[in-house]
């Protein structure tokens, strides 16, 4: 009996340690899953299950899907350097300023070819070879914009990325420049822009020459008078349009002493210099990458490495070009046209044409009598009583006086008795029915 009764308090001891140990171990999670019943004032069963439910159905409500709006995905801007490699000059469709994204998410609006008119215009054919980095590029995109509607004009881009008058061993242009000279193609104008990736060292045999020194200016300016010097050898009319502002002030201010040393060469040359600097400038003489454009309307210009151009701008860039490049164009129409012939101009009025003679007409045949036209005609005499084709007088006194009793007759009627005057048989205003000449009438 003893024996049954330890073994019974042993039996309760154990089922209190378990119960506790259990406690112990759910109060946590009990205590996290329902902090709304611990906290609440009502402790009726059937409220506590009530949030119980509320809380399990919450749980297994589906999650909400957070989709990132893809214009804030970030790309990365491709890397400048020597380490692109074209084939033959010209041949390269990159356009740098479709691969840069702005700071805000937006992208600059691709270029787009232009596709030439249906119709094509009259004119002598004109080809204009644009040499040049990657500024020379987007100028050629201008251009070719430009003279979308004028099949008759044809632009060679024979730019080179990443290539400018310092590393002759990436890229040689006056190597370039004496075979497009030597060639055989047929070129009327060479546009010329380079310099935006002249701004590094230079080497003068072995050692490397820094570009604030002299010497890298000397060994600067010899090579640009060199290539203007070629280029102007078959007298191909140059026109060498120079940097615009970039918006690193250091780079900005080398290009300036490089553009002196461009318009210098230019002008010994006999070529036409172009500076578009203040094109791209605010009020401040400061870089800006928004401007007016052709119309006027403010509009991104720049790209957002502060370099290249967007569409809009590579169009603005390539209209300071226009005027030369249409003068230049006229003063060959002009040389081809016969001197007999008349001039007219283009639908969109940007050049003149000429119209060929029409062909002679052919002698009249000797059966065919024209008559000669009399130097003087009959004498009229001024004081002579004019007579009707009939040769009844038309101001004879009998009808002059029924004419007149005939309107006063009218004007008494109308004005002073009220009563409307008659109207003509078949006119607009005779209301009289029936009609007469009615058939039956």
């Amino acid at each position: 009996m003893r024996r049954y009764a330890d073994h019974h308090r042993f039996i309760t001891r154990s089922l209190k340690v378990g119960a506790v140990v259990a406690l112990a171990l759910l109060a946590p999670a009990l205590l996290a899953s329902a902090p709304a019943s611990a906290q609440s004032d009502d402790g009726s069963a059937a409220a506590y299950w009530t949030r119980e439910r509320e809380r399990v159905q919450a749980q297994t409500r589906p999650a909400r899907v957070v989709q990132r709006p893809t214009h804030l995905i970030r790309r990365a801007a491709p890397r400048r350097g020597y380490v692109r490699e074209e084939g033959a000059v010209g041949a390269s469709q990159y356009d740098p300023a479709s691969e840069i994204e702005a700071a805000d998410g937006t992208r600059p609006t691709p270029y787009v070819e232009p596709t030439a008119p249906a119709a094509p215009v009259q004119g002598p054919g004109f080809t204009i070879a644009v040499l040049g980095d990657n500024i020379g590029f987007m100028l050629a995109q201008g251009l070719q914009e430009s003279f979308a509607s004028q099949p008759n004009v044809k632009i060679l881009r024979k730019a080179r990325e990443n290539t400018g008058l310092v590393r002759d061993d990436y890229f040689d242009w006056i190597k370039a420049a004496r075979e497009l000279t030597a060639s055989t193609e047929k070129i009327d104008a060479i546009i010329l822009t380079l310099g935006s990736n002249d701004r590094q060292a230079m080497r003068d045999g072995v050692a490397p020459v820094d570009p604030r020194m002299p010497r890298w200016r000397e060994i600067y300016t010899a090579r640009a008078q060199a290539l203007a010097s070629i280029l102007r050898e078959k007298n191909i009319p140059l026109i060498w349009v120079g940097m615009p502002v970039m918006r690193n002030e250091r780079l900005s201010n080398g290009l300036l002493e490089l553009n002196e040393i461009f318009r210098d060469a230019a002008g010994q040359n006999g070529a036409t210099y172009i500076d578009v600097w203040e094109a791209f400038v605010d009020d401040r003489q400061q870089f800006t990458v928004f401007g007016p454009d052709l119309n006027g309307a403010i509009t991104r210009l720049r790209t957002s490495d502060g370099v290249h151009f967007t569409r809009a701008g590579a169009r603005k860039l390539a209209y300071f070009v226009e005027g030369d490049l249409k003068r230049l164009i006229e003063r060959k129409a002009q040389e081809q046209r016969p001197a007999d012939a008349p001039i007219a101009l283009t639908p969109d009025g940007s050049q003149q044409i000429a119209i060929p003679l029409p062909a002679p007409l052919p002698a009249a045949s000797p059966a065919i009598v024209i008559p000669v036209r009399p130097d003087k005609g009959p004498v009229l005499p001024l004081t002579g009583i004019a007579m009707t084709p009939g040769g009844e007088l038309a101001g004879s006194p009998r009808q002059t006086d029924q004419r007149d009793r005939e309107s006063r007759a009218i004007v008494e009627q109308v004005l002073i008795e009220g009563r409307p005057a008659e109207a003509s048989p078949g006119r607009a205003d005779d209301f009289r029915w029936p009609r007469k000449g009615a058939s039956g009438q």
